[in-house]
């Protein structure tokens, strides 16, 4: 019959990673098909969405094609997706409307300011989140009123709306299936975490056609089967839906309240599992459903910086201080220091625990003797400071001590990095044997959806440990680094109101 395979699918914001797994969790085969970010004004970021289903085929045929396997030596079909990006199309032609506006997109920033002075506790008490541009149903709104097709095919009944998990669903299925997970619902502001529903009162308030909406199901069950024509010639289930970092909180086995992930990558993102408690705090950290197995719920407290290699990728495409991210280790362990620099990378603002939309990316402490390796390092440092900041106020919600960090994402190969990361955090930083957790984790949670596990609790027995970072710096140097990385991310907020 020959080798079976499950079939991870990672979407991204740059791009699509599509991950074969053998029946013993080894990774046999890798796809890679990249996505471009349009930015057509200021402020405002999109995708084309053909690009983004386009590149889902060619990764899955490239991973395929290095194996030398057909599309039906897939068990099944497990994606990930970039969360509270979204998009709209027409149901009678499956034509978008508009291009999908990323996660990052800003456009809708004083709009939601506006609606959080009245609403934010509302929105709040339903969905755990706060109003902000980040996340969907402002960019939603965006849509139904400055697209002028999506009131007429709302009034028809022909609008449908959704993440990119949705329109990977629709399009693998020749537009037979429109459908999300509850992961993947809870960050529309859309969706109440406590009923599992979306919600009739945050629908009003944003003016969002339910019947335009997605099915909310289970994070792993058969969603429905590949159209052949479509999909590679294949009639292969689809069994798991997971937004990204809950992808990766799966595929880092935090199973267990208490267990912490941190994904880094263009942003950076920590996720702590919570169990079946929604923790809201206050604190600028946000509950969100880790994923929802046969009706029930399982939560995370999560916390997001927005920038962090990012601010690589800005060093190497818009000053050519670097020609690549490999050089960053080399470069960052050839000063003994960060020579007094320090580098707030707000470019779209701050997230958590700032909140602040309008911050400015602000790089702090310039002198004649300032070389590129120090910026470079300043670069790679502010992403440790991120998230040390998400660190405390995640420990102090919880009430839970935090003694490791399991970490995953192309950043982590990088030594300096993760041995920085470590000295401020002061606790252990864990890196994985399977560095595609993301797409180990929608993999999983296909197997899951299956039948092939009863549990995710499962994946446990398949984590294991490829290195660990222990901290070295005192305590001394690390109160002192941060003191000043606090003074440069106020400067950073004073920028924007003189």
């Amino acid at each position: 019959m020959g080798a079976k395979y499950y079939l991870g699918l990672d979407q991204g914001t740059t791009g699509v990673t599509a991950i074969l797994f053998d029946q013993e969790w080894h990774v046999v085969s890798r796809g890679y098909e990249k996505i471009s970010l349009l930015y057509p004004k200021t402020g405002w970021v999109e995708h084309n969405p053909k690009e983004v289903w386009n590149s889902v085929l060619a990764a899955t045929a490239q991973a395929l094609g290095n194996i030398g396997v057909s599309a039906s030596s897939l068990l099944c079909i497990g994606l990930n997706h970039e969360g509270e990006t979204v998009l709209a199309w027409n149901r009678a032609t499956g034509e978008p409307i508009y291009n999908a506006i990323v996660w990052q997109d800003r456009r809708t920033s004083r709009r939601a300011d506006l609606m959080a002075d009245e609403y934010n506790d509302l929105v709040h008490n339903k969905t755990g989140l706060l109003i902000d541009s980040y996340f969907t149903a402002p960019k939603l709104q965006w849509i139904m009123e400055n697209v002028p097709e999506a009131k007429t095919l709302a009034g028809q009944g022909n609008l449908l709306i959704g993440t990119i998990d949705t329109w990977m669903v629709w399009k693998m299925t020749h537009g037979q299936i429109h459908v999300t997970d509850a992961s993947t619902a809870s960050r529309t502001l859309l969706f109440n975490i406590h009923t599992g529903d979306w919600d009739e009162d945050l629908l009003q308030l944003f003016d969002i056609p339910i019947n335009a909406l997605p099915e909310i199901k289970d994070s792993a069950c058969i969603y429905g089967h590949t159209d052949p024509l479509d999909f590679l010639g294949a009639n292969i289930p689809i069994s798991g839906i997971l937004v990204d970092q809950q992808a990766a909180l799966a595929g880092q086995a935090c199973v267990t309240p208490g267990t912490i992930k941190t994904t880094y990558g263009t942003g950076c993102f920590m996720l702590m599992n919570s169990g079946e408690t929604a923790v809201c705090a206050g604190s600028g950290l946000l509950p969100t459903v880790a994923w929802q197995l046969k009706g029930k719920r399982t939560y995370a407290l999560d916390g997001g910086v927005y920038i962090t290699g990012g601010a690589v990728k800005w060093l190497q495409d818009n000053l050519n201080i670097i020609s690549s991210f490999q050089e960053t280790e080399s470069m960052a362990m050839s000063v003994p220091d960060n020579g007094g620099v320090f580098f707030v990378p707000a470019f779209t603002g701050l997230a958590a625990p700032h909140w602040d939309s309008y911050a400015s990316g602000m790089l702090i402490g310039l002198t004649g003797a300032t070389e590129k390796a120090h910026i470079v390092r300043a670069t790679l440092e502010a992403t440790a400071y991120q998230v040390r900041d998400v660190l405390d106020i995640m420990s102090k919600d919880a009430k839970v001590p935090i003694t490791v960090m399991r970490c995953n994402g192309g950043p982590t190969t990088n030594r300096f990095l993760m041995q920085f990361q470590a000295d401020i955090l002061g606790i252990p930083l864990d890196i994985p044997q399977v560095a595609d957790t993301t797409a180990l984790g929608a993999a999983f949670m296909g197997a899951v959806g299956i039948g092939e596990y009863s549990s995710i609790d499962d994946i446990s027995n398949i984590w294991k440990l490829h290195h660990r970072y222990e901290p070295k710096m005192s305590a001394d140097q690390r109160d002192t680094l941060l003191y000043n990385w606090h003074r440069a991310v106020e400067r950073a907020k004073y920028w924007r109101e003189n």
